[in-house]
């Protein structure tokens, strides 16, 4: 397997600054963030694809996924989501996703990975919010199709989908191959669940992994690698056990004080594990 940085711990640095930051700590991939201050896709122009493009060659260093979660450019990290109950704010999340297609498909690049629903909002119920988001991925799975991106949807505590069960109910509901998984590890530990046990359920609908430490309480708070309780090597046995050469992205956004400590760090602790 291969493992990648998230640029999102990075937000405080240019895209390109990034990049090279987590190329010199040892990466073979970096995950690049498609929101403000980095790449946001509404806004960025195909001389901006080129010199990303440029950048990652430059660098030797690849996208390990195109990060089309988080969205600080209009709201937040879950707002405007795609079960809001006013029609047009949901459709600036869906329009988003229709645009960060498009910028992944510019660089290259075969998947996003995007919000579970969002937050069920007050006053409406489980069904009437999984209903909303399946409206909503149905109008933006053709493109994902025309493009031949995929549609990576993460599971997040206290959203929509959290769990491995509930993700695998939503795919019940969408006739299409370009849906698949994200499986942030730390996500469903955070939940209670064993993120080892999950890879062999849900492996044929995953295409990249997340990676963080979660503390003992279960609090989804991204933790550097070894500093909190979750079973990492267990976690990566499993993928190693399937040959998994695809890419695991270490994911600390809340590091953004110490971004390139907290990367060389976090790969200092996948050498000493044997792992990179």
């Amino acid at each position: 397997m291969r493992f990648g940085f998230s640029t999102n711990a990075f937000r405080e640095y240019q895209l390109e600054d990034a990049i090279e930051s987590i190329a010199d700590a040892g990466y073979d991939g970096v995950e690049l963030l498609l929101d403000e201050p980095h790449l946001y896709p509404p806004d960025a122009t195909d001389e901006e694809h080129e010199r990303v493009t440029d950048i990652l060659e430059q660098q030797g260093i690849a996208i390990s996924n195109a990060n089309a979660f988080m969205l600080t450019a209009i709201e937040g990290f879950h707002h405007p989501s795609y079960i809001e109950p006013d029609e047009e704010y949901r459709q600036r999340r869906i329009d988003y996703t229709l645009a960060a297609l498009e910028t992944a498909a510019a660089l290259d690049h075969g998947y996003i990975s995007i919000e579970p629903g969002g937050p069920i909002p007050d006053g409406k119920s489980r069904a009437w919010a999984l209903d909303t988001f399946v409206d909503s991925l149905e109008q933006v799975i053709p493109k994902a199709e025309e493009l031949g991106v995929d549609l990576l949807v993460e599971p997040e505590p206290d959203l929509l989908i959290e769990t491995g069960d509930e993700f695998l109910e939503l795919l019940e509901r969408i006739d299409s191959p370009r849906v698949k998984c994200n499986f942030d590890a730390g996500h469903f530990y955070a939940v209670g669940e064993d993120p080892a046990e999950l890879v062999e359920p849900l492996w044929e609908h995953t295409e990249h992994y997340h990676l963080e430490d979660i503390p003992a309480d279960r609090a989804h708070e991204h933790t550097q690698l070894g500093d909190g309780a979750m079973d990492i090597d267990s976690f990566l046995s499993e993928l190693e056990a399937r040959d998994y050469d695809g890419f695991v992205t270490v994911e600390l956004y809340p590091y953004e004080e110490t971004p390139i400590e907290t990367a060389r760090e976090a790969m200092d602790y996948l050498e000493e594990h044997g792992w990179a």
